[in-house]
């Protein structure tokens, strides 16, 4: 499997991504035990976190912002201004009998760490694995994983927008979510490869 270049991704059809009704924003009690209970059904989920970008010198973000984890049928989007209504998030992240796949999960085991007291446990970072599995030299990230394994161009325009603001906007909602979501259907696609 060969690396794309950036060329050759931007010429590729847009990623859609999962639709927004199947995106939810927990912000409540109530939607954050009926979304902890779903979560905690499954063996593997996507995951990934947002911080509002710092862009003075020396700036350090107090990040995450937004915590994002995804089944293959739903994103639910926890910003963490609301954190005290999903205290028990900590089951799911520091579960080790649930697997978190992610891209960057140094950084978020790290934040998560920092912010919150939660250990991450069980994860696999897709950068090293979709290296393995493609045989490239080059680090990958999860816009160069879409257009390996799905022959699509994932959106970054969101990325560098403010996470700490609510409601977060539409587009927004779609970028944390796709950012979960693709990391599950890489990690799914690449064993569904592998047992081939």
């Amino acid at each position: 499997m060969e690396r794309p270049t950036k060329e050759q991704i931007r010429e590729l059809p847009l990623y859609d991504g999962i639709a927004l009704e199947n995106i939810i924003v927990v912000t409540n009690k109530a939607d954050a035990i009926s979304a902890i209970a779903e979560l905690k059904k499954h063996s593997c989920l996507g995951f990934d976190t947002e911080s509002k970008p710092c862009f003075i010198k020396g700036e350090v973000s107090d990040g995450p912002h937004l915590i994002q984890i995804a089944t293959q049928s739903k994103v639910f989007l926890f910003p963490t201004q609301f954190y005290e209504h999903f205290t028990d998030i900590s089951d799911v992240l520091s579960d080790p009998t649930i697997k978190k796949v992610g891209f960057g999960l140094k950084e978020d085991r790290k934040i998560l760490l920092r912010k919150f007291g939660i250990r991450l446990a069980n994860t696999e970072e897709l950068s090293s694995k979709v290296m393995r599995f493609a045989r490239v030299k080059q680090r990958v990230g999860a816009r160069v994983a879409v257009a390996m394994l799905f022959n699509q161009r994932l959106s970054k325009s969101a990325q560098q927008s403010n996470w700490s603001i609510f409601p977060l906007h539409d587009h927004q909602k779609k970028y944390a979510a796709n950012d979960a979501h693709t990391a599950l259907l890489i990690e799914l696609e690449i064993e569904r490869q592998s047992q081939q």
